[in-house]
């Protein structure tokens, strides 16, 4: 318990630290223009503030985006970090490690409202809208190591919050034909729900749908290539 205290101070130590520094430069160029040294302690950064924040139980216990944005900043940080041991800088990894942290920071809670009688609640872990959010790199299907975190979240709680159905709907960003990006869409889905099948989830509680480009998670314009829109939700219930 004190050290998930700890890890709780910390993740909102860290969120406060980059209102004023790292935000500002969360621009890919930006962080690509940084020598390896400081590249690599922005990176660092942002690795520890996914990591307290995905083990948070401020975070973790509620129907909270941030948990689902800090577990992207952890596997997209840690991936730029392989590569800066070898003096490498990745932009691919570098951009996304930056948007999973600004995008851990935008989103706010809901508000928690007081009962005047405490009653008993569903475990809210077992009741989020989106129950995994893996994204996806541009015009690929194949499976990123960041869907370890999100596919092991369904896997390891599906008895203990006994859903009955899971459905795995593909998206894609706007750039490519409306058929095109139904195609893209559905093979994103058929991954995802591949993998969840190998990992213990029965064929029968599996539905997969395709949504294209029709419902993006960032509005754009027709044909801009954009990453939050890349991606596949497990919805479960």
């Amino acid at each position: 318990m004190k050290n998930l205290k700890r890890l709780s101070v910390c993740a909102t130590a860290l969120a406060a630290s980059w209102s004023t520094g790292a935000l500002a430069q969360d621009d890919t160029q930006s962080l690509m223009a940084l020598s390896v040294s400081a590249l690599r302690q922005e990176i660092q950064t942002r690795y520890d503030a996914g990591l307290a924040a995905s083990t948070d139980p401020a975070i973790v216990s509620v129907n909270d985006n941030r948990f689902m944005w800090a577990n992207e900043a952890k596997a997209q940080c840690g991936i730029a970090l392989g590569f800066l041991k070898s003096s490498t800088k990745d932009e691919t990894s570098v951009g996304k490690c930056a948007l999973a942290a600004r995008m851990m920071n935008r989103v706010s809670m809901p508000p928690v409202v007081q009962a005047p009688i405490p009653m008993p609640q569903p475990d809210p872990v077992c009741k989020r809208d989106v129950t995994g959010l893996i994204f996806f790199d541009f015009d690929s299907s194949a499976l990123p190591a960041s869907a370890n975190d999100s596919v092991s979240f369904v896997t390891q709680n599906a008895v203990r919050c006994q859903w009955t159905s899971i459905t795995v709907v593909g998206h894609t960003d706007r750039s490519g034909s409306d058929a095109y990006n139904e195609s893209l869409a559905l093979r994103r889905a058929n991954t995802v729900a591949e993998f969840l099948r190998n990992g213990g989830i029965a064929p029968s509680m599996l539905k997969v749908e395709a949504r294209g480009e029709s419902q993006p998670l960032e509005p754009t314009a027709d044909g801009v290539r954009n990453p939050q829109n890349r991606r596949v939700e497990i919805i479960a219930n």
